[in-house]
């Protein structure tokens, strides 16, 4: 142990830099033990007791099952003497999911069948053919088909609707070419005056009165949420009528059911019904509550430190921090060479584990404690710092910006009234140990064939990059074909496609300044304009998604912000002054047009149908009530933190308490993050996390200024290769980083329209966090001492 003080205080002393990180690093997670040791009592019901006699029903909402997304009066149980426990969702809004082995049944929604009819209002509809991929029904003459995709009338495909945007188009042109699993599933939507698209019109029906959708491989009809007039949608079977809005279910072999959000498992007993709630839960200040007579709860206390029986985490947390140590007295002792680097090598191992482990327990839904999170990130981040190497400013920038997105993510989760706000923090200190344990592998995988003097063949960095890019683009295939802008298989593949096009990007460039040094032969120059090319294919694919998938104009944006950052650049390698000044005037233009926009109107995109909603959103929030909440509650929140947070005291004095008004902001998790940073720790604060984003972006810049100028003094072709590659990899990571920083704080302070993006280290964006930000991280980290050995 005096070894390993000694080394740690003999490292400080030679790097000021690394003790100002520590000094920072120890007081941001000061503060989130503080907040745990602050945070109030809360209490939560652990299960649910109903009991009724035969005959008897009741009424349940939002009060009484503690959900705080469900209706006030969301659903009816009723006892039946001969069927048992049965449900009706009473929600006009919101389903009732039930869940049992063979599948799940949202409650209001029905597979049809050959031979049934449904109707909805007054028009009858008669099913001639149904199965698993299409159905095929009539009415007064016509016969319409619909795969799960297109509705076909009269075996034709409906024309696009007037108005439709280009995304609506391209999906249109696709589905009518693509066949089975390849097509986008669009849902049949019922109502209204118009037969275009996948729209069935119907004279005095509200639109969206029912809709018909692929759910669990089977085409369902179900009872819409219009905006108008509620439609009633009957489905008829013989001589047997049922009503989808009033539709009731037997419990017998429901294992759970999910309410507003709230996953409640169901054991029933003879007179009883035991709901066990997890997830989104209301939190209460005492264990008192008044119910009504047939209800009741068993209460338990929130757990912030004790994980209860699973003790995997903190076995995990405890071999790591032993590990963290014995590596830092192994490099003590063996100052250098390869037998020093691989001491940390069992402490990354162990970081990795236990972020595996973590996340799956939250998967599993034994989210670790609070503390064991804390504890997980807090090791993470000092093995980052413990790893050998030189402190770069880019290093410890990202490291600062990382715990305090963690404290922010802390504080949002115990001043929420809810339980499941918390597992964004557990997610995010779970991703960053995983991120950040493979990358302190890779880190010492770098160093150890550093010391060994071995390098990967070209070829095999450039099939490695073709994989990467093969894996990106399947990954967006996914998330077109069964995802939406929320991404696929709860991950976010345009984090990965991001990083792919960055890394495929600077090979590219790379190549391109070493043109003349590599091979002369004409077919083998033929193969290399191929590889030049390449990142269009990548770039086409982002930009489709954007268009198709995601329903704002952000990714446009990010990828502009790129393309800029990227050619000016390539401006800077090859001394290009013309180019570089024409892209500072257009940056310059760009600004302008914003703070013109701003000040006479869009009515030109409004005209055009450019995003026209987000536009007038932007100009006139307080005309768009519903839509234009989020900017409006947004503003209020920043307005209410002043200078010193709403607290004061700079959120010194509100650590762990209630997160008041702001928690109430749409997504304010993810893309409006900042607006409650802003609201607790004030534009003090504001101005402290600039800075150290500045200093990111800066160190950024640093690096990738050394890493051109090893590049360009190198005198072999693989020397100059890497130089370059790490000076535009490391260009276009910072810019997409960039990208993030300008759409986020522009959002926020209503400086550009909404736009949904999360900000860089500060938002719970956890494939943000493990498939961008991380490999960025390590990729700088491994670029370093490259470079000072070049």
């Amino acid at each position: 142990m005096a070894d390993i003080f000694a080394s740690v205080a003999d490292a400080a002393a030679r790097n000021a830099g690394l003790a100002a990180t520590i000094a920072i690093l120890a007081a941001l997670c000061g503060l989130q033990v503080l907040a745990l040791l602050r945070a109030p009592e809360a209490w939560l019901p652990a299960a649910i007791t109903v009991k009724l006699a035969p005959g008897e029903s009741i009424v349940l909402g939002q009060h009484e099952l503690a959900a705080p997304q469900a209706d006030r009066n969301h659903l009816s149980l009723r006892r039946d003497a001969q069927d048992g426990w049965m449900l009706r969702n009473l929600s006009a809004s919101r389903q009732v999911v039930l869940m049992r082995d063979a599948g799940e049944q949202r409650m209001g929604s029905v597979p049809l069948q050959a031979g049934q009819r449904f109707q909805i209002d007054s028009a009858l509809f008669d099913v001639q053919a149904a199965d698993a991929g299409s159905v095929t029904f009539s009415r007064d003459g016509h016969e319409w088909r619909y795969d799960g995709a297109v509705l076909y009338r009269d075996g034709r495909q409906q024309a696009n609707c007037p108005q439709s945007h280009v995304a609506s188009k391209m999906l249109s042109f696709w589905n009518r070419y693509a066949r089975g699993v390849l097509t986008i599933s669009r849902p049949l939507s019922f109502g209204g005056n118009l037969y275009c698209d996948n729209r069935l019109g119907l004279v005095q029906v509200t639109p969206g009165a029912a809709q018909l959708a692929r759910s669990n491989g089977r085409l369902q009809l179900s009872a819409g949420n219009p905006d108008g007039d509620r439609a009633a949608v009957l489905v008829l079977n013989g001589g047997v009528q049922s009503d989808l809005r009033k539709q009731e279910a037997a419990l017998a072999g429901v294992n759970a059911i999910v309410v507003g959000h709230t996953r409640f498992q169901l054991s029933a007993d003879a007179d009883r019904l035991t709901l066990k709630p997890s997830r989104h839960i209301k939190l209460f200040g005492g264990p008192e509550l008044k119910l009504p007579e047939q209800v009741s709860w068993q209460w338990q206390q929130r757990a912030l430190w004790d994980d209860g029986h699973v003790k995997a985490v903190w076995i995990g947390l405890a071999t790591s921090i032993a590990c963290i140590a014995a590596g830092l007295a192994w490099t003590a002792v063996r100052v250098r060479g390869g037998a020093a680097n691989l001491g940390m090598l069992p402490a990354a191992g162990c970081v990795l584990a236990t972020g595996v482990i973590a996340l799956i327990l939250q998967r599993a839904g034994y989210a670790p404690s609070a503390a064991s999170s804390l504890l997980l990130a807090a090791c993470s981040l000092l093995l980052w710092l413990a790893l050998p190497g030189r402190l770069t400013l880019l290093a410890a920038a990202s490291v600062v910006l990382l715990a305090a997105g963690l404290l922010a993510q802390l504080e949002l989760g115990l001043g929420a009234p809810e339980s499941s706000w918390l597992r964004y923090y557990q997610k995010s200190a779970a991703l960053l140990a995983i991120g950040l344990g493979l990358g302190a592998m890779l880190r010492l995988w770098a160093l150890r064939q550093a010391a060994r003097g071995t390098h990967l063949r070209q070829r095999s960095i450039e099939w490695m990059l073709a994989a990467f890019a093969a894996v990106a683009l399947a990954a967006l295939a996914a998330q077109v074909l069964w995802g939406d802008e929320t991404g696929v298989f709860d991950l976010q593949p345009v984090e990965l496609a991001k990083l792919a096009l960055t890394a495929l990007t600077a090979h590219c460039l790379a190549l391109r300044f070493n043109w003349h040094s590599g091979p002369q032969r004409l077919s083998e120059q033929g193969a290399r304009w191929l590889q030049l090319i390449a990142p269009a294919l990548l770039f086409i694919a982002l930009l489709g998604l954007s268009l198709v998938q995601v329903d704002d104009f952000s990714p446009l944006i990010l990828l502009l912000v790129w393309s800029t950052v990227m050619a000016f650049a390539y401006a800077v390698a090859a001394r290009n002054h013309k180019l570089a000044a024409a892209l500072i005037v257009m940056a310059l233009t760009a600004a302008g047009a914003i703070v013109y926009l701003r000040c006479v109107g869009t009515d030109d995109l409004i005209r055009w149908g450019f995003y026209a909603d987000r536009f007038l959103v932007w100009l006139n929030p307080a005309e768009h009530p519903h839509t234009g909440q989020q900017l409006l509650l947004g503003a209020r929140a920043i307005a209410d933190g002043g200078w010193l947070g709403a607290d004061h005291w700079m959120g010194l004095r509100s650590l762990g308490m209630s997160a008041g008004s702001a928690v109430q902001i749409p997504a304010v998790q993810d893309d409006f993050a900042a607006s409650f940073f802003l609201n607790r720790h004030g534009l003090a604060g504001g101005l402290l996390l600039w800075v150290t984003q500045a200093a990111f972006l800066a160190g950024i810049a640093i690096s990738a200024a050394r890493a051109y100028k090893a590049g360009a003094g190198a005198g072999g072709f693989r020397h100059a290769w890497s130089g370059r590659f790490r000076y535009f990899a490391l260009c276009g990571g910072g810019a997409f980083v960039l990208g993030h920083f300008l759409l986020s704080w522009g959002t926020n302070l209503a400086i550009f329209p909404i736009m949904g993006q999360p900000m860089s280290f500060l938002s719970a964006g956890g494939s943000h966090l493990l498939f961008f930000l991380c490999p960025l991280l390590a990729f700088s980290a491994i670029s370093a001492p490259s470079l000072e050995g070049e």
